[in-house]
């Protein structure tokens, strides 16, 4: 099944701790159903010092799933994504405007 978010794909959140948050996906795991999205849940993670790195907490973006998400369309709004047959080409498209992402 083709993904309907994909790394890269601006989004915001729809609910929980970061809901209206918008930020850009870094990573996309299908099997998980999750995605990461930059500065969007954010964990502070404890790590120890070594040389290359001071230590300390380091805040880590951590996985959301994808059902907490939606595609920001060009107007800067949340919008559902369809798929739809181009010539011979599948492409999605925002429900919203009809625009092609």
């Amino acid at each position: 099944m083709a993904a309907k978010l994909k790394k890269g794909d601006t989004v915001v959140v729809l609910t929980g701790k970061d809901k209206g948050k918008q930020g850009q996906i870094l990573q996309v795991m299908p099997k998980d159903d999750k995605a990461v999205v930059d500065g969007v849940n954010v964990a502070l993670r404890h790590t120890r010092q070594s040389q290359t790195s001071p230590g300390g907490r380091v805040p880590k973006n951590m996985p959301i799933h994808l059902s907490n998400l939606a595609l920001l369309d060009k107007n800067g709004k949340p919008t559902r994504v369809g798929f739809r047959m181009e010539g011979d080409q599948k492409v999605r498209f925002a429900k919203t405007t009809g625009d092609v992402i």
